[in-house]
């Protein structure tokens, strides 16, 4: 829903691997992640001879959806005309080693708040939260270059200040989407959380409000990514299109 703002959404239905697939080694999970993958990537050349040729495209995932938008970027969108077309990538809650991920794909980093053509990505936790496990998995696993990623930065773009490696207190957080008991409604409340990137990559949040159940172990806010910072990112997202568009109008 903060993405709405900006154009109209396209959402693809695909066959999503479900968590077992990211926590083995079988060949059996390969297989499901590449299942996945491929739906994506149908949805994807369905939805560029849908619209129009010249039209500025926003990329957005959370979690397995920045994988394969991840994967969309090097194996679809690379070195061809559609790499021009993208206006900003939010794979968010997916973590992007600097030295073994982000040089492989086609865009940067974003550097600036008011600009296009770049790559947004966090993974929140509570300031007193315990990383381990996301980190494991990181340091086992290959980048996109093929090396082990190891100890390697990983990219934190902080969704309230837009630019990586940054710090922001609650006050500039413009809204949290709380959700309800029920999570059949929200309340939108602003200066909930801030956030500051740490040394690791892993975005802080401080001591954040209740949110709701769906709080993983070690205090990880992976579920709630997007909705600690609806509002920003509602902002964010209009403003990298109207950047793009200004420079190819």
């Amino acid at each position: 829903s903060p993405f709405n703002r900006a154009a109209e959404i396209w959402a693809p239905k695909y066959r999503q691997a479900t968590v077992g697939a990211f926590i083995t080694d079988k060949p059996e999970a390969e297989q499901a992640i590449d299942a996945a993958y491929g739906d994506v990537e149908q949805a994807f050349d369905y939805f560029l001879e849908s619209v129009d040729k010249d039209r500025p495209i926003v990329l957005a995932g959370h979690s397995q959806g920045s994988l394969q938008l991840l994967r969309l970027l090097r194996e679809r969108i690379k070195g061809r005309p559609v790499e021009k077309r993208i206006a900003a990538v939010y794979a968010v809650g997916w973590p992007i080693s600097l030295d073994h991920d982000l040089p492989v794909l086609p865009l940067a980093a974003c550097e600036r708040a008011n600009e296009s053509g770049c790559i947004l990505s966090w993974s929140s936790f509570a300031d007193d939260g315990d990383p381990t496990q996301l980190l494991k998995r990181f340091r086992a696993s290959p980048g996109f270059d093929g090396k082990p990623r190891g100890d390697t930065p990983i990219l934190c773009v902080n969704p309230i200040t837009g630019f990586a490696n940054s710090t922001a207190p609650a006050d500039d957080n413009k809204g949290t989407l709380v959700p309800s008991e029920d999570l059949t409604s929200g309340e939108l409340v602003a200066g909930a959380v801030g956030a500051r990137c740490d040394q690791q990559g892993i975005l802080r949040i401080g001591d954040p409000p209740e949110m709701g159940s769906a709080v993983l172990p070690g205090r990880n806010y992976h579920v709630y990514d997007i909705p600690l910072f609806w509002r920003n990112l509602q902002d964010d997202v209009v403003t990298r299109v109207r950047e793009w568009t200004a420079a190819n109008s």
